[in-house]
């Protein structure tokens, strides 16, 4: 064993043994990858020689006397995007495209900036060291503008080399949280053990480059917000539920951690189950962490972990518990667009639970935070409210 254990004793994980079995029983019948392979990362030579045929494409395109483009796929319409059960979101074979060309005045700027990140890949991946999104973004402040231009550009480009930005040398800046029955080995050799305290380690920001991963738990749970997971710290709801692990992307995940939860469950394959608001937000966060995003769904392989199951809240918790009228919360016009937008999704047919629950959101035309269940008791949501959902398998 890699932990000594200290939560409540076995029988109370029955029934989360046997959701973990029947998942890699599922996983059996697939055919899928054993735990542990993962997605291979491309070799730097292999990137080297992706962004070589780019270039060489535009100094082709210049001996014609043609004016060079860059031709990259449309993320941005579902029409571009198929659903597969076993992946999540991802584009189809042969989507629509879209041309940033450089004899345009609308998008010669944006073909420029390309090409300046292109050739920053290209020197970071031959002498082999890395830079955050925000060096790129300091390089040249003044000429980016703004940090969400070097972002959007780098995930263009990352999809017109059909390359994971991981390869690319490029880092993100962690926002996400981890805690609990986990240690690894950092890149640079440093021994990291995420313990059940008041605090928690940052999701690190190569997430390849950990090894050594080891777990005890017997389940990992995702929550939406930064607040309701340091008040599940604060409860030693963690040390209490030992052996688990707990993950926050505070919110909208970043892409470290929606690699770091995949990452455990390809090599652990522990049920993932997530906690978030009663709303069409932590709805769409959820299916984030499930199915990925239409922005990403060119890299959904390596993001998505379709075995997540929904613990709470749900909006029938909010009528089975007699939650008070005043600590709930009118669904906006914004609300509502979202929760139309997500019912019409094409993984929402295959979730008939997760659609129920919806339209009980969607015809009460109310929703609740995770911190509507402090109108019970301060600590209703880590002494009763996950322990009897945990033991008792009230997932869906």
């Amino acid at each position: 064993m890699a932990f000594a254990p200290m939560g409540p004793e076995a029988s109370f994980f029955e029934v989360l043994d046997r959701h973990r079995a029947s998942l890699l029983a599922a996983l059996s019948r697939g055919g899928q990858e054993p735990p542990g392979q993962g997605t291979p990362v491309a070799s730097s030579s292999e990137v080297l020689a992706s962004i070589e045929n780019i270039i060489q494409d535009i100094v082709t395109s210049l001996a014609r006397r043609e004016a060079p483009a860059f031709i990259i796929d449309n993320r941005s319409s579902w029409e571009n995007i198929k659903f597969e059960d076993t992946v999540g979101l991802q584009m189809v074979p042969h989507c629509s495209t879209r041309k940033i060309r450089s004899d345009s005045p609308k998008s010669v700027q944006k073909f420029a900036l390309i090409l300046k990140i292109l050739s920053m890949i290209y020197k970071l991946v031959q002498s082999n060291t890395y830079a955050t999104k925000r060096d790129i973004y300091y390089t040249d402040s003044q000429l980016f503008g703004n940090q969400t231009v070097v972002d959007n550009i780098i995930d263009d480009i990352s999809c017109m080399l059909k390359l994971p930005r991981r390869s690319l040398h490029i880092l993100s800046t962690s926002k996400g949280l981890i805690a609990g029955n986990l240690r690894y080995v950092e890149e640079d050799g440093t021994r990291v053990t995420c313990a059940c305290g008041a605090s928690a380690i940052a999701v690190p920001s190569n997430i390849q480059g950990i090894r050594n991963l080891i777990t005890d738990a017997k389940f990992l749970l995702i929550v939406e917000k930064d607040a309701t997971f340091q008040r599940l710290l604060d409860d030693n709801f963690c040390y209490k539920m030992s052996p688990c692990i707990m993950v926050t992307g505070k919110g909208t995940p970043d892409l470290n951690t929606r690699l770091l939860v995949r990452r455990l469950w390809e090599l652990f394959h522990v049920p993932v189950l997530t906690l978030v608001d009663a709303d069409p937000h932590g709805i769409e966060i959820m299916c984030i962490y499930k199915y990925g995003s239409m922005s990403m769904s060119f890299e959904a392989h390596n993001l998505t972990v379709p075995a997540i199951r929904w613990l709470g809240l749900l909006p029938s918790d909010i009528k089975r518990l007699n939650i008070p009228k005043d600590s709930l919360i009118p669904l906006t016009k914004w609300d509502q667009m979202k929760l139309d937008s997500i019912l019409k999704r094409p993984y929402v047919t295959g979730q008939p639970f997760w659609r129920k629950e919806m339209e009980l959101m969607a015809d009460s035309k109310m929703k609740a935070e995770i911190q509507a269940l402090n109108s019970l008791s301060s600590d209703y949501l880590s002494r009763v409210y996950l322990p009897n959902k945990l033991k008792f398998g009230g997932w869906i």
